[in-house]
């Protein structure tokens, strides 16, 4: 799903994301909701990146990647955690230094990849076509749920990939 926003670009950097599971929802400015499993995910397009929401009963697990206020970057190549009522916990992200060109090829791919998805969201910034943030949890049986997103910063020409697994 390609969502339209009217949120301009606002200039920032790989090196200023945090990545946290305590940070409290934020206001989406774009969001899907999928059912997998029994398993309810949110998939929110923030100003800053993402946040993902699972909730399956009454468990509930926020997963944060953004720019925060007054917080510095830090956001971890890795990370494990065992959560209670929702399983093993698993993150991985990488930045990529693109050229303008490779940056641009990619993100024509994730616009035909994500885009028409059906566990996808996609949202270009305006200002910049290159400025995109995007979504995806793939079709599968939720053992295990996994989702990927990606984050293009065309004035440094980064971009950067998340996986994160959830094993029940």
């Amino acid at each position: 799903m390609r969502a339209s926003i009217s949120a301009p670009f606002v200039d920032t950097a790989a090196d200023e994301l945090i990545w946290t599971l305590t940070h409290p929802p934020i206001d989406p400015l774009a969001t899907r909701t999928v059912s997998v499993a029994g398993t309810e995910v949110e998939l929110h397009v923030l100003g800053a990146s993402h946040q993902v929401i699972l909730r399956s009963g009454e468990n509930e697990l926020v997963e944060t990647v953004a720019c925060l206020p007054g917080v510095g970057g830090d956001l971890p190549d890795s990370a494990d955690r065992s959560l209670q009522g929702v399983g093993t916990y698993r993150f991985d992200s990488t930045v990529e230094a693109l050229s303008r060109t490779e940056l641009s090829r990619r993100v024509d791919h994730l616009h035909r990849e994500v885009a028409n998805s059906t566990g996808g969201l996609f949202v270009a910034f305006l200002g910049d076509p290159l400025a995109v943030t995007a979504l995806h949890l793939p079709s599968s049986d939720g053992r295990p749920l996994r989702w990927r997103t990606w984050h293009s910063y065309p004035q440094s020409s980064e971009l950067v990939t998340t996986t994160t697994t959830v094993t029940p």
